[in-house]
């Protein structure tokens, strides 16, 4: 056994510390991926093959991060999904179904122009955040619908129109 002085064994634990400090600073806050954590559900077996089929642009955003289970992101954090996250409950917040994949708009997490929507109805669920500097959020729906549509649905946003009026009384 070779033995180590602690003098020594410190000085490379703070060598250590510094040098991902510093890769950590390199990569800056702003970089893509940066502090998005993996949905609780990523591990998914529908998780994963969603991977696989990522769009390479998305919103006028090319895709820039893979590296974290669940997460793709376009652009400079423009677009961010997270596949795996918790199954939305029933809400009075908008949906909107579009290429057969209903959408819910979560209105208390949308802020600064931005909005982030989940699906509904699918285990696992997607939610995506989209910037404000993305305009056609529509058409970042159209270009994901297709992804997450072969997950069936259990259940499917209900809306005004599906609720029956109530009889007349008397």
């Amino acid at each position: 056994m070779v033995r180590v002085p602690r003098a020594r064994k410190a000085a490379v634990a703070v060598a250590a510390v510094a040098l991902a400090a510093g890769a950590l600073v390199s990569c800056g806050a702003d970089s893509p991926g940066e502090g998005i954590a993996s949905a609780p559900h990523a591990g998914d077996a529908a998780c994963k093959r969603f991977a696989a089929g990522y769009p390479d642009r998305l919103g006028g955003q090319k895709l820039t991060f893979t590296d974290r289970p669940g997460v793709a992101v376009w652009g400079e954090n423009a677009i961010v999904l997270r596949c795996g996250v918790e199954l939305p409950e029933p809400t009075i917040d908008p949906c909107a179904t579009v290429d057969g994949v209903d959408w819910v708009f979560r209105e208390d997490r949308s802020e600064d122009g931005g909005k982030v929507v989940v699906t509904y109805g699918r285990d696992p669920a997607v939610e995506v955040a989209v910037t404000e500097e993305i305009t056609a959020v529509d058409d970042v729906l159209v270009g994901l619908s297709g992804l997450v549509e072969p997950v069936k649905p259990y259940t499917k946003c209900v809306g005004m129109d599906d609720v029956p009026a109530p009889a007349p009384s008397g």
